[in-house]
Formats: structure tokens, C-alpha cells, sequence
């Protein structure tokens, strides 16, 4: 076991302590890191599926049929901002500032909650019109690509009510700090996801 000498008292000058006993956030960050690699395997997969799929219509609508590209460009810089807005409230983690840290953390959850009512806005009037998902291979693998992010980003938002709540009750603790980096991490993780899905599955969709 590595170990690390702290300066603790001058009877006992040297103290040893573990590398994970001295920096006990450290093993929760690569736990998480280990946890959002798990999820780009996830979404390797649906993409893979999505490569494969992406042009089985079964006689049904094609994605320049049923994708408004103009609406999720709005919807896609909804995301985006709110990735920046919660990079603001990292900033004023860093300097001490909690009201204007959980000012810019609930400007990042509306922005993401409008992402996801947008989300299943769209979602509603494809099935309405009658591209639901068991209307095709394409459209299968599609609801499920997209669902699974907009869980994600649903999961995000209610973990950031809770961690408001926290940071509101008990202030800036370390505990709380690292959570917020999780979800900082987290929230980051989704937009670049995002990106892979605006760009292949919307633009190249329609452009097949």
C-alpha cells in the first residue's frame, strides 16, 4: 500500500497515513469515472444498433418524414447551455459564492427540464402521427437511443433537486463538493452524448 507522511505532532513527528485515507474523494471520483464508462458502453451499443437499423424503415416513414431539425436545434442549445450555466456554478463553487452557485445550478435544471419536456413533446407527436416505435426497425431504435439519454438527463435533474436541497441546508461541505463534481462530471458526460445524437442520428438521418 502506498503511503504518504503527514507532519502531525512533534511526540509523534511522522504520521503514515494511506493514500485513500488522506484523499478520500479520490475513490469516489474514479468510482464514478469507472461508472460513466460503463455508460459509454451503454451508448456505444445503441448507437451500433442505430448504424444498423438506421435505414429499415418497413415501408414507414423515413427520419426526413418525421424529424423537424429547426425544433432540436433549439432543443439541442437548451442542453448546451445548461452545460455552460453549470459551469458558472462550478466557478462559484471554487470561490465561496453558495447563493450564486444554486443561482446558476436552477438555471441549469430549467434548461434541462425544458430539454426534456421538448424531448418528450416530440416523442408524443411521432407517436401520434403514427411513427411510434414498433412501426419500424428505424423507429425502434430510435425511441430507444434517444429514451435512454433523456432518462439520463431526467436522472440528472432530479439528482441536482436533491443535491440543491443539500447544499442549501448543510452549505458548501466536503461531502457536498463531491457530489457536486459527480454531477458535474455527469451533466458534461450527457451533452457530449448529445452531441453524437444531434449530429449522427438527426443530421445524417435525414441526410440518408
Amino acid at each position: 500500500m502506498n503511503t504518504i507522511a503527514v507532519d502531525n505532532a512533534p511526540s509523534e513527528p511522522w504520521v503514515f497515513l494511506s493514500r485513500e485515507e488522506a484523499h478520500p474523494h479520490n475513490g469516489t471520483l474514479l468510482g464514478f469515472w469507472l461508472y460513466l464508462m460503463s455508460d459509454c458502453f451503454i451508448f456505444a451499443a445503441l448507437f451500433a444498433c442505430n448504424a444498423v437499423l438506421g435505414t429499415s424503415y418497413a415501408g414507414g416513414p423515413s427520419a426526413h418524414d418525421v424529424f423537424d431539425l429547426p425544433g432540436l436545434a433549439v432543443n439541442t442549445a437548451l442542453l448546451l447551455v445548461s452545460s455552460v450555466t453549470f459551469g458558472f456554478a462550478m466557478l462559484e463553487m471554487a470561490r465561496q459564492r453558495k447563493r450564486a452557485m444554486l443561482g446558476w445550478l436552477a438555471v441549469s435544471g430549467l434548461l434541462a427540464a425544458c430539454f426534456v419536456g421538448l424531448e418528450i413533446h416530440e416523442f408524443m407527436t411521432m407517436i401520434g402521427d403514427g411513427a411510434g416505435p414498433g412501426r419500424s426497425a428505424f423507429l425502434s431504435s430510435f425511441f430507444t437511443l434517444v429514451g435512454t439519454h433523456g432518462l439520463h438527463v431526467t436522472v440528472g435533474v432530479l439528482w441536482l433537486i436533491v443535491l440543491m436541497v443539500q447544499l442549501g441546508k448543510h452549505g458548501l461541505t466536503e461531502a457536498n463538493r463531491r457530489r457536486l463534481l459527480c454531477l458535474s462530471m455527469f451533466w458534461h458526460f450527457l451533452d457530449l452524448v448529445w452531441v453524437g445524437v444531434f449530429s449522427y442520428v438527426y443530421l445524417v438521418g435525414v441526410l440518408r
